[in-house]
């Protein structure tokens, strides 16, 4: 663009040996740039969401897929899991913030409700954590990991420990834009994992 400029330049003057200073043809060339017209730009999810490996892999799924293992899983859930399922669902949704505790004996359908609750979410393009206190627990999850493994947990853990999540990173913006992390086997962590 800066080389039609002097051109331009020379043809609206009429002076066809017209030099102009470096510092002129910037000027004149940002000033082009302002008459174009100013695209829309897309929201922070997918202006970053091309460069943040993490994001694309939490906001990847099939959504008529995941519509239909809520729809099945729905139906299944008992009154207690469809109380927990609407708490859960109403926080995320009204951006509440709520911290809710789950616990039962195992057995009880835990991970069958967190398996819907997820399928729901993510059919809604919702970002979901799913993460679990142990390995055996995080495969049973869809898309889980270990809670150490994905908040960067120091395994051997005192007062001063931290998680390695460092501010700016990809890890740290996937966070940002999360509506939900779940935590299947919770209280099975060192109180200062939280």
């Amino acid at each position: 663009m800066s080389e039609d400029i002097l051109r331009k330049q020379r043809s609206t003057t009429g002076i066809n040996d017209l030099e102009l200073p470096e510092v002129d043809i910037h000027n004149y060339t940002l000033a082009e740039f302002e008459r174009l017209p100013r695209p829309a730009f897309p929201t922070d999810n997918y202006r970053n969401a091309d460069l943040n490996r993490l994001i694309i892999e939490e906001t990847s799924y099939n959504v008529r897929e995941m519509k239909e293992v809520h729809d099945a899983n729905y139906q299944k859930l008992n009154s207690g899991q469809r109380c927990v399922y609407n708490s859960v669902i109403d926080s995320v949704l009204a951006k509440k913030g709520w911290i809710i505790l789950c616990t039962r004996s195992g057995g009880c359908g835990k991970t069958f409700l967190w398996q819907t609750v997820i399928a729901y979410l993510r059919s809604e393009r919702r970002i979901v954590i799913p993460v679990a206190s142990s390995g055996i627990a995080a495969t049973l999850l869809p898309g889980g990991r270990t809670a150490h493994s994905r908040f960067h947990i120091p395994i051997k853990l005192d007062q001063y420990s931290c998680a390695g999540i460092k501010h700016g990173t990809d890890l740290a913006e996937l966070i940002k834009l999360t509506d939900l992390i779940i935590w299947d086997e919770a209280p099975m962590q060192h109180p200062l994992c939280f």
